[in-house]
């Protein structure tokens, strides 16, 4: 699918990649559950976005906005943007 992209998808949702920009993905989380806002519509969201080229990882400011570049190690299933964590925080990792 995506290379390098080593993330499983959580249960009950799965991934897909749709065109951006040149040269980038944007990559898709998609929900199977049914919700009643959207009429029992797929629910999706932004991932992330990749750079087909360089094969770099990019975090979402929003759906249609790429942000910072970010190591694909530091990614969770449920998105590209990294956990801004305190020090206190940290500690207890």
């Amino acid at each position: 699918m995506i290379d390098p992209f080593h993330h499983k998808a959580p249960k009950n949702y799965y991934y897909g990649v749709e065109e951006y920009k040149r040269n980038y993905v944007r990559i898709v989380l998609f929900c199977n559950r049914k919700f009643d806002y959207n009429n029992g519509k797929v629910t999706k969201t932004v991932w992330g976005f990749q750079n087909t080229k360089t094969k770099e990882f990019y975090a979402p400011i929003n759906y249609d906005k790429i942000g910072d570049l970010v190591d694909i190690s530091s990614t969770t299933p449920w998105s590209a943007m990294t956990i801004k964590r305190t020090p206190l925080e940290a500690c207890f990792q």
